[in-house]
């Protein structure tokens, strides 16, 4: 550090406690409302920095050896208490933060020191400046994509990788903060900017590549689920074929209909007749398909996976009350219907018991809309922070079917008990089509 005042130590304090703190705030999704987020951050930062102010009036050669590092524990933790993401996808952006303020403090103290003659004021605006650039470069560039891809990360990031790409950029940070040589020197700064920068290089190349698996499967999800509409799509129409050919058939039998009828008024058989009127009724009512839900999609999903559980023996029963209008795009309902009906007939298919069924409810209350669907099942499901995973992964569909429920801003829930596997989906529903 270059010394100076209480105010001065007050003006680093607070350039390093906002660049942490808005870091990670830019990057996160808290779990309060961004207004009381706000009052919490400014409360918690102007305590840091007057502390640490204080601790610099106190102590100054502990402070100037140990405050930058020791500043990563105590906002972290703060941090990670507002935040509502994962445990490893907070310490990241935690580390994020760590290793900017250390190329903003070695800018700063290293620029003062080789163009202004280690001028206090200097390195306080080269710190600012700096410090604008990263928050203007995020805001702009960064922060946008990177809430957009949040939920890919946090699937495709584990353990082992949050701790790598955390170990590259913090081994990087501590060593250009850790207390010891500082000597001006070409070769000194030519080791920190070689040092910082492949530490960046490192982290960025991974995120890279995260980003690309995620979307990678992703798109594969898309497509199966636009397979699946195609499916749909080719259901209706061999039913509105075979609508046409019954529609030509009743056409051409009408007439013999009219004439028997006919016959039976002339002769005053009114018995007769009113015997042949509801027999034809009776015959109308069994040839009428049963039709599921007033909404077009969910009658059209629920009718194809309905003859395929019928089809593998499993006892289907459904509750459906929805509107015939939904604002939810067709290609969302499909992901979270289709593939919650399919896999429940899967995990009936895996139970390999006699007697298999499959309860399913919808019901559209104002702007919610709930998805209940139970179903037999063998053996023991695995879950993995709430999500139930397969041998070979997450199960099917299901990452679809959080992203689209993430998109509504809804909920979902999955348990088991007493051999029944458990889904329940919340979304509430946009206040137009």
């Amino acid at each position: 550090m270059l010394g100076g005042s209480f105010w001065i130590a007050f003006l680093r304090g607070a350039i390093a406690a906002g660049l942490l703190m808005t870091v990670f705030l830019l990057l996160d999704r808290p779990r309060f409302p961004m207004k009381k987020t706000r009052i919490y951050y400014i409360f918690f930062g102007c305590l840091i920095v007057v502390s640490y102010s204080i601790w610099y009036m106190l102590d100054r050669e502990g402070y100037v050896r140990f405050s930058g590092i020791s500043v990563i524990p105590v906002t972290g933790s703060f941090c990670m208490w507002m935040s509502r993401e994962k445990v490893y996808l907070s310490f990241y952006k935690i580390a994020l933060g760590f290793y900017l303020l250390a190329i903003t403090t070695v800018c700063g103290i290293d620029g003062s020191r080789l163009w202004f003659e280690g001028s206090v004021w200097a390195d306080i605006m080269i710190r600012m400046i700096i410090t604008f650039v990263i928050l203007f470069v995020i805001v702009r560039k960064i922060r946008g994509n990177f809430l957009e891809d949040v939920d890919i990360l946090e699937e495709e990031m584990n353990i082992f990788s949050v701790v790598t790409l955390m170990l590259s950029i913090s081994m990087a940070a501590f060593i250009a903060l850790w207390p010891g040589d500082r000597s001006l020197s070409a070769d000194r700064i030519a080791r920190m900017v070689s040092l910082l920068g492949m530490a960046g290089l490192i982290q960025y190349i991974m995120i890279r590549m995260y980003l690309h698996r995620g979307r990678e499967r992703r798109y594969q999800e898309e497509k199966k689920l636009l397979e699946m509409n195609e499916e749909l799509l080719y259901d209706q129409l061999k039913q509105m074929r075979e609508s046409g050919k019954e529609a030509v058939r009743i056409r051409h039998d009408i007439r013999h209909h009219c004439l028997l009828i006919e016959e039976y008024i002339k002769n005053g058989e009114n018995e007769k007749l009113l015997a042949y009127v509801r027999q034809y009724e009776d015959d109308v009512e069994r040839g009428r398909a049963e039709r599921i839900c007033a909404n077009e999609t969910i009658n059209s999903i629920l009718t194809v996976y309905g003859r395929y559980a019928k089809k593998e023996k499993i006892r289907i029963t459904m509750d459906v009350k929805a509107a015939e209008e939904i604002a939810v795009r067709n290609i969302d309902m499909v992901a979270v219907l289709a593939n919650v009906v399919e896999n429940a007939i899967h995990g009936c298919i895996r139970s390999e018991r006699i007697e298999k069924e499959i309860g399913l409810s919808i019901v559209q209350k104002g702007n919610k809309i709930v998805i209940r669907c139970k179903n037999t099942c063998g053996g023991k499901v695995e879950f993995q922070d709430g999500i139930p995973v397969s041998p070979s992964g997450r199960g099917i569909g299901i990452s679809s079917i959080r992203k689209v429920v993430s998109d509504y801003n809804g909920e979902m829930h999955f348990s088991m008990a007493d051999g029944m596997f458990l889904v329940r989906i919340l979304m509430h529903l946009p206040s137009a089509v």
